[in-house]
């Protein structure tokens, strides 16, 4: 027999729990080496965690929806599939018993006994967020091993707490859908954001005419040669890098009474995901010409979509960039990622009438751009100046050079 253990895989420096938010395989299913076992969600990224040997799944210790410490074991795979499969070996507990003459509250691979009850964070968090007190929640009958409650449990009280009130807010009229970890992340982020930092917003139009035309003549070329389409977005980027290095004090931070100058850019974009909004960080993208930018943007989308972000592709970000243009949004206001001073938020092109300078009339592709920026550190004239220098930078670009 060759049984090896998973753990509860380290994501982070700062990261001491993980959510599993899904098994891909049941106890007595056959798994390939790389091949995805669960799904994990921390308070900064959610991942796809692959298993590093073949064999059978043998034991899953946790449910869905449980948080464990790091270092945990969660499951358990048998690599040599000669050994016959137990059913009983599947439904092991998910946790040592605790003596009766131990303290009433202990931790024991994150799941916390109360009394003679058993919750996860997950659940003590649901009871929190729904005004359930503990003396309520002792009253929950458990299904889960040695009758812990598990979240279907606790679900399943709220609809009968529902359903005998009578409620005008029943189950069948609202849907209580607890955060995700990544979802709460954000939530306290972006207030943290604007609690701290004096946002202002300078906003002006830009036209980008040029580089629409020559996207449209190079775009399928491009497709074919790269792979993954050149869009707006990889110019805009561009231009920022190049106006960021004349402004240093829009692409530094804030720490304490310091202000921290950074002699690189690493230049953040949003990602828009299933699960919430990611901001991956282009390392060093100073450095890059503007098929290396592209090629790094298109790699760091992708492993968003697909949980393959790294912490470092999330940390020590100097600005941000974001494009709810396409969304059809015409103008924006984001939040600053903290630490930074500063982001920049495209709208959508549309083909606009414009009057020349000898009053003729042309039809011009036009974008508004938004700067927001942190007024602890950045001044209005810095901000406006900033913005009107990258939106000439986007006016006077010549693409065809670029490639």
């Amino acid at each position: 027999m060759a049984r090896v253990e998973i753990v509860m895989p380290q994501m982070g420096e700062s990261i001491t729990t993980g959510t599993i938010t899904k098994w891909t395989k049941a106890p007595g299913e056959i798994i390939e080496v790389d091949e995805i076992l669960l799904e994990i969600s921390t308070d900064k990224v959610e991942s796809e965690i692959p298993s590093p040997y073949k064999g059978r799944v043998e034991v899953l210790h946790f449910n869905e929806g449980d948080t464990v410490d790091i270092g945990i074991v969660i499951a358990e795979i048998e690599t040599d599939l000669s050994v016959e499969f137990s059913d009983d070996k599947a439904k092991a507990e998910p946790a040592p018993k605790v003596k009766e003459k131990e303290a009433p509250v202990v931790k024991t691979q994150s799941t916390v006994k109360e009394g003679r009850k058993f919750y996860t964070p997950l659940v003590k968090s649901l009871a929190r967020e729904a005004g359930i007190s503990l003396s309520q929640l002792s009253g929950i009958a458990g299904t889960g091993a040695g009758g812990r409650v598990n979240k279907a449990d606790f679900f399943a009280y709220l609809d009968g707490r529902s359903s005998s009130t009578k409620s005008t807010s029943s189950s069948e009229r609202v849907e209580v859908v607890p955060m995700s970890n990544m979802r709460k992340t954000i939530a306290q982020n972006m207030v943290l954001s604007k609690t701290t930092a004096a946002h202002v917003n300078s906003i002006a139009e830009v036209d980008m005419t040029k580089i629409v035309k020559f996207r449209e003549s190079v775009k399928v070329g491009f497709k074919r040669q790269e792979g993954f389409n050149l869009t707006y977005t990889h110019f805009i980027m561009f231009a920022i890098v190049k106006t960021l290095r004349e402004f240093p004090t829009v692409n530094a931070s804030i720490e304490g009474d310091n202000i921290l100058l950074k002699k690189y850019i690493n230049l953040g974009f949003a990602v828009a995901t299933e699960t919430g909004l990611v901001v991956p960080n282009v390392k060093d993208a100073d450095s890059l010409n503007m098929l290396g930018l592209a090629r790094s943007v298109n790699e760091l989308a992708q492993k968003a979509r697909n949980k393959k972000l790294t912490m470092d592709d999330l940390s020590d970000g100097t600005f941000t960039f974001t494009n709810n243009g396409s969304f059809g949004t015409l103008i924006a206001t984001p939040i600053i990622l903290q630490p930074q001073v500063g982001i920049y938020c495209a709208g959508v092109i549309k083909k606009q009438l414009v009057v020349g300078d000898d009053d003729s009339f042309n039809i011009r592709s036009i974008m508004y751009g938004t700067h927001t920026y942190d007024h602890r550190l950045v001044d209005g004239a810095v901000g406006g100046t900033f913005l009107y220098k990258l939106h000439k930078n986007l006016e006077d670009m010549d693409p065809a050079a670029l490639f």
